[in-house]
């Protein structure tokens, strides 16, 4: 039986293990024997230029990449394929043109062959949650990029998955909606203990949304950062990074810069 975890409650989350993880396309090496231990609950945001594998390594996560050389483990456990426990969210948003916000939404759970009453009322507390009451009935094209990706975000969460894998969801918007959506995320993010890998090529976005930041170039792991202590996300809000003053925000903007 498939158990839901409306906003309020939440599963343990999973935690990831890289091993020389090597990956690449064509015979082409992205990056190259990366070791890594994503701890179970934490944000860990991947910042990197563009092709410095960011989003390959996510994919690995994901299990829709397998490695070239080395491996990747969810709890112990190799990753062979993709899995509910992981839910993906994309820059494209994805959803289904001819389906309401509502009917994108409970689309997870009808593939899991939740009842009908179920998912009708996880899909309610998540548009409420993501502040999309009101628009229940609408359809992807009535939507501004903002609330297509909060509709996103709800998707992925509905099915309480343990880690949410999120590729540049915000990148494609602009300054004032991608504000909008990181308050959005960060405020969800208090109520679900899953773990989060975020990519982005934003160091601010990195710096707000962040218990660690890794930091990808040279198709190695180039540097690995402490912002919060991790899984500490009712204090996301706080003015307070890693023990330090708000100030040390520019010592470790500078530091990630450095690395890039």
């Amino acid at each position: 039986m498939t158990t839901l975890a409306p906003p309020g409650q939440a599963r343990a989350g999973l935690g990831f293990t890289l091993e020389g993880l090597s990956l690449g396309y064509g015979g082409r090496a992205v990056v190259r024997e990366i070791d890594l231990h994503v701890v179970p609950g934490e944000v860990l945001v991947v910042v990197g230029a563009s092709g410095s594998g960011k989003s390959t390594l996510l994919r690995a996560l994901a299990g829709l990449l397998r490695p070239d050389g080395g491996s990747v483990h969810a709890d112990g456990a190799e990753i062979a394929g993709p899995s509910a426990e992981r839910a993906m969210i994309f820059q494209d948003d994805g959803l289904l043109p001819w389906r309401t916000v509502r009917r994108n939404i409970e689309l997870p759970l009808r593939i899991r062959k939740v009842g009908r009453r179920e998912r009708a009322a996880a899909a309610r507390a998540w548009i409420e949650r993501v502040g999309l009451a009101g628009n229940e009935d609408r359809l992807p094209r009535e939507l501004s990029g903002g609330m297509r990706q909060r509709v996103q975000l709800a998707r992925a969460l509905v099915a309480a998955p343990r880690a949410v894998l999120m590729d540049e969801p915000f990148g494609a918007l602009d300054a004032q909606t991608r504000a909008q959506m990181q308050r959005v995320l960060l405020d969800v993010l208090r109520d679900t203990r899953a773990t989060v890998v975020f990519v982005t090529h934003d160091v601010d976005e990195a710096l707000l949304l962040a218990d660690r930041v890794a930091v990808l170039g040279g198709q190695g792991l180039r540097a690995l950062l402490d912002v919060r202590d991790p899984g500490d996300r009712a204090g996301r809000d706080v003015p307070h990074l890693g023990g330090h003053d708000i100030d040390d925000r520019a010592g470790l903007r500078e530091r990630i810069l450095k690395e890039l």
